[in-house]
């Protein structure tokens, strides 16, 4: 896909012959092994830009750390939050104020399947 960068002033001349191809997977996938791509389903994180519908690109091979952008599986329900981890505390916090944090309660298993690299949004 030719790609050019939009002025914000008067366009160049010149970029009328800057062109480059881009792969999405050179550009989003640094460890294609480790790397699958999951489809959102609802609005809990879109204050982070992560709508309902957007396809994520999420990491295995990276070590979740807190703040990070991650796929979690509470139980056996999944879900994509910001992965808040002070001590020995873990929660699961939103990015809408609507929505409720997760916190674990006695019983309950988190595992952190893997750390959201990117977001791709379609517009039509």
């Amino acid at each position: 896909m030719p790609t050019v960068s939009i002025p914000a002033g008067f366009p160049s001349p010149a970029d009328d012959y800057t062109v480059k191809r881009h792969d999405l997977n050179e550009l989003l996938i640094t460890h294609p092994l480790a790397t699958f791509f999951w489809r959102v389903s609802g609005d809990s994180m879109i204050d982070a830009g992560i709508h309902d519908g957007a396809i994520l690109v999420v990491n295995r091979a990276l070590t979740p750390e807190h703040g990070n952008i991650v796929v979690a599986q509470v139980d056996a329900d999944f879900t994509v939050k910001y992965l808040h981890r002070r001590a020995d505390r873990v929660k699961l916090v939103p990015a809408n104020p609507t929505y409720p944090e997760i916190r674990l309660r006695e019983g309950q298993t988190l595992t952190i399947v893997g750390v959201v690299t990117a977001s791709i949004k379609r517009f039509t």
